[in-house]
């Protein structure tokens, strides 16, 4: 098969990636991407409690390990608590908190030192294994949307200064992974790679995060990979990617 040129074919791709709002409910869940849309009102209040919910825990305004009432976040949105509620069972699902019989939810705590490692680990086992096979059998629509999500994320302000800022960038990082994931045609290996919600548990431990992130760089190695068909390349380019992340969450611990 010939190989693709990213040069010819990106830029029109890009509608197809969607606003922000459309990223940032990818995760699932109730009123998520995979979810049975509600009325458009309800809807709409739905995400955006559920996003206020996530930039505080995000943020460590809701501190790590701390309890989240449902009741009094109410009060403090201004809405009632059924999508309070309905927000937390997204975040929940998502990893961000969890439900606790008698003491309700709490903000999950940090990962650790060794939950960082546990976590590259497994992505590890996964990611580079979904880079090679998409080489070998992404379609041109899933292509299209690797190229669309990477000159989105250059679009996009990188991770620095408080959640809202950054959550695009965050969601389209996460969705660059989904995407390539996807496109091995495995769903159990896509499945596993989405569940993990890296991308968030990395965010959040890093609230101040540093500029000049190597990240598209690396990124856009894996996608010439896999647009050239190259299977052992594109596993490398993805091995490469994690390997340094890891080190870059390593180095903060030891800062």
């Amino acid at each position: 098969m010939p190989a693709h040129d990213p040069s010819v074919r990106g830029s029109s791709a890009i509608a197809g990636v969607g606003g922000a709002a459309g990223i940032s409910g990818a995760g699932g869940g109730p009123g998520g991407a995979s979810g049975t849309p509600g009325p458009p009102v309800r809807q709409a209040l739905s995400d955006s409690v559920y996003e206020d919910i996530k930039a505080r825990v995000m943020d460590h305004e809701i501190a790590p390990g701390a309890r989240v009432g449902i009741e009094a976040l109410a009060r403090t949105l201004n809405v009632s608590p059924t999508p309070v509620r309905e927000a937390l069972a997204r975040l929940e699902s998502d990893g961000l908190v969890v439900k606790r019989s008698l003491s309700g939810y709490r903000a999950t705590e940090l990962l650790t030192r060794q939950g960082v490692e546990e976590l590259f680990e497994m992505r590890l086992i996964l990611e580079p294994r979904a880079a090679a096979l998409a080489a070998l059998h992404a379609d041109e629509g899933q292509l299209d949307a690797m190229e669309a999500t990477l000159e989105a994320m250059q679009a996009h302000p990188g991770p620095a200064g408080p959640y809202a800022s950054y959550r695009d960038f965050a969601a389209l990082d996460q969705r660059f992974h989904d995407v390539v994931a996807g496109a091995a045609h495995r769903p159990l290996l896509a499945d596993a790679v989405e569940r993990l919600h890296s991308h968030l548990h990395i965010f959040r431990l890093n609230s101040a995060q540093d500029g000049g992130d190597p990240t598209l760089d690396e990124h856009e190695r894996v996608v010439r990979a896999i647009l050239r068909r190259r299977a052992e390349r594109a596993e490398e380019a993805m091995t490469e990617h994690l390997t340094r992340s890891l080190e870059r969450q390593l180095s903060r611990f030891a800062k």
